[in-house]
């Protein structure tokens, strides 16, 4: 099987929420490749139970240029301050919206707050982060390309997931929207929706997901955050330069 040899070399690449799980594979997958990533998250120290090495000093130690902004996506100013600092490295060229919280509460149950918290990251994170990575690209005269992460749920139902699948599915529609908005600058916006990944954004998960034998069909594993990685360079690259409005479902055939 063939492998996917993408090249990010003079690319400046901001990934939010890139400390740790889908966001911390996708980050290196990128400096791997040869860009210079700005990591984007509210902590630097990973929170996957395998990794102990900030994302942006393990693409360092391989030979690659990165660094680490402290940002709460959900203050429109925080992102705006790595669009600044993403300026010092030539300025953004791909932009990952990858930050995401999850709380687990039935529809009855779900308060303003953990309403408001979860919609601030998942959604309000990634349309300002679109909208201003947008804004730079076009100041710099750049044909840029806008990542998004949405969910399965965006579109499945699943018990006592309703704000964060409401957030998913605006992720889901913004993509698309922006995609119409945005092409006329030369700016392409696609998502990746994950399935079931191992990842500690959701308590308890990377432990039960060895629980997943396959038995009542797909998927016959949980999916890791590296098989994620290449999805997101994919749809970054000049080899999807037709591709906008798309959301790119890599979840181990669970939507079967």
């Amino acid at each position: 099987m063939g492998t996917l040899d993408a090249d990010f070399a003079g690319e400046t690449v901001v990934v939010t929420g890139g400390s740790s799980g889908i966001g911390r594979a996708v980050a290196n997958g990128f400096g791997d490749a040869g860009a210079t990533v700005i990591n984007a998250d509210v902590r630097a120290a990973p929170k996957d139970v395998d990794a102990e090495t900030p994302t942006h000093e393990a693409i360092e130690s391989r030979g690659g240029t990165a660094a680490f902004v402290e940002t709460d996506v959900s203050d429109p100013d925080q992102i705006e301050s790595v669009i600044e600092a993403a300026r010092e490295f030539g300025g953004i060229d791909v932009m990952v919206n990858n930050a995401g919280v999850h709380r687990s509460a039935e529809f009855l149950d779900v308060t303003p707050e953990e309403f408001d918290s979860v919609h601030g990251v998942n959604l309000r994170g990634a349309f300002f982060g679109t909208q201003l990575a947008a804004k730079d690209m076009i100041d710099r005269g750049v044909e840029g390309s806008i990542v998004n992460t949405s969910s399965t749920t965006a579109e499945r139902a699943e018990w006592d997931h309703s704000h964060y699948a409401a957030t998913k599915g605006g992720v889901q529609m913004l993509t698309r929207s922006a995609a119409l908005e945005l092409d006329g600058h030369g700016i392409r916006v696609n998502a990746v929706a994950p399935g079931p990944i191992a990842t500690e954004i959701r308590e308890g998960w990377a432990e039960e997901a060895d629980a997943i034998d396959g038995s009542d069909g797909l998927p016959s594993r949980a999916g890791t955050p590296a098989d994620l990685r290449d999805a997101y360079l994919y749809l970054a690259s000049e080899g999807a330069n037709y591709v906008t409005g798309e959301t790119v479902w890599v979840d181990g055939g669970a939507s079967l």
